[in-house]
């Protein structure tokens, strides 16, 4: 008989627990590769790694059980799967079975997911009531709960729970996303929050205005979830790198709709102008996904008309982007994710970050992300 009051697991605490890398990033088709990153990283002294599901290599379940089983110390977080695109009983059983495998180091990270693909996949958009609802009901579930005769906005179910009582895992559920309503909603809900990539200085600062707000509203501890960015980071890059990591990933996001409207907002960019450049005929004459598809011709022809105000990145020197990194707690990050680079490329800027480290900061920190 497994009884859930014996499953007790360490605590984890890296060297650099306020950091996280971000793996298999992207149009990722080398997924074993990228587990050899991962152990790289958790050398490192990394304490997050986080993952994002995509419906080509990336379903979450294997990659997240994979990194498990190469990890001994570093949290492993979804950077995000979506609410609406699993049953809540097999999400609470994805963390449950990711949480045992890695000995208590899952983080569940939600997003809302592209409102475009959804309707394509014929899934309903997801509400800030659905969100406060498959919280509920996940938390109530992992504590071993067996809830009958639910009825609400995420569906009627007679029976939600685990089978056998005896599960009793506590994962951290992270909100994923970066609009303003969701960002206050994510204050009120959630534990902890990633932000996204290419936001600027000041959208970070106002992103954690808007958490924070919902913290005050729902009756919560100020400062309690922990927010989380996600800078990409690029030390002396070539010029192929550079197209590479922040021109087509950027472009990526701003070619999908809404996502590049959400960042416009967060951004104070001018809307119409990312519609134009969404539009523009070296965009469009990719002919799908840039980050995926385009050659290093057409991504130094979309360099040429990709803003340079919008390229909110760290690159440049080992001690410029050890400062970028500092910059981003100063506006009120509590932690920041590393995309883009691989461990290899970015551990010249952990050597010089360690120098300029807010040490007072991380006081008693572990690895756990919220």
């Amino acid at each position: 008989m497994i009884n859930a009051e014996d499953q007790i697991y360490p605590t984890y605490t890296s060297k650099f627990p306020e950091l996280g890398f971000y793996a298999f990033p992207g149009a990722s088709s080398d997924t074993r590769g990228g587990l050899e990153q991962v152990k790289y990283a958790e050398q490192l002294g990394m304490g997050n790694v986080m993952i994002s599901e995509r419906a080509d290599f990336k379903a979450i379940g294997p990659m997240c059980g994979a990194v498990a089983a190469v990890t001994e110390k570093m949290y492993i977080g979804t950077s995000a799967t979506n609410a609406n695109t699993r049953h809540p009983m097999y999400t609470a059983a994805l963390c449950s079975s990711l949480n045992r495998l890695s000995r208590g180091r899952f983080a569940l990270g939600l997003g809302k997911g592209n409102g475009p693909i959804m309707k394509a996949w014929g899934l309903k958009p997801i509400t800030f009531e659905d969100e406060r609802q498959y919280y509920d009901v996940i938390k109530r579930m992992l504590r071993g709960e067996t809830i009958k005769n639910y009825s609400g906005s995420i569906g009627d179910f007679p029976r939600l729970g685990l089978m056998g009582g005896y599960v009793n895992e506590d994962v951290p559920i992270l909100f994923v996303g970066f609009g303003p309503k969701s960002l206050k909603n994510a204050g009120e809900i959630y534990e902890g929050v990633h932000l996204h990539t290419n936001m600027s200085e000041d959208a970070v600062t106002r992103a954690v205005g808007l958490i924070r707000e919902g913290e005050r509203e729902a009756g919560k501890e100020e400062g309690k979830a922990k927010v989380w960015t996600v800078l990409a980071t690029l030390c002396n890059p070539t010029e192929e790198k550079y197209l590479e990591y922040i021109v087509a990933r950027l472009t990526s996001y701003l070619q999908a709709p809404g996502y590049g409207e959400g960042l416009a907002k967060i951004n104070g960019w001018d809307l119409e102008e990312v519609k134009r450049f969404r539009n523009h005929p070296t965009v469009t004459s990719v002919g799908g996904i840039v980050d995926a598809i385009a050659s290093l011709k057409q991504l130094v022809e979309i360099e040429k008309v990709l803003p340079q105000e919008w390229r909110t990145a760290a690159v440049g020197t080992p001690a410029e982007c050890a400062q970028r990194w500092v910059r981003e707690f100063e506006a009120g990050a509590d932690g920041v994710i590393v995309h883009a680079s691989t461990p290899e490329e970015f551990e010249p800027v952990l050597a010089e970050y360690e120098k300029i480290r807010p040490n007072h900061l991380f006081e008693g920190r572990t690895n756990r992300p919220a």
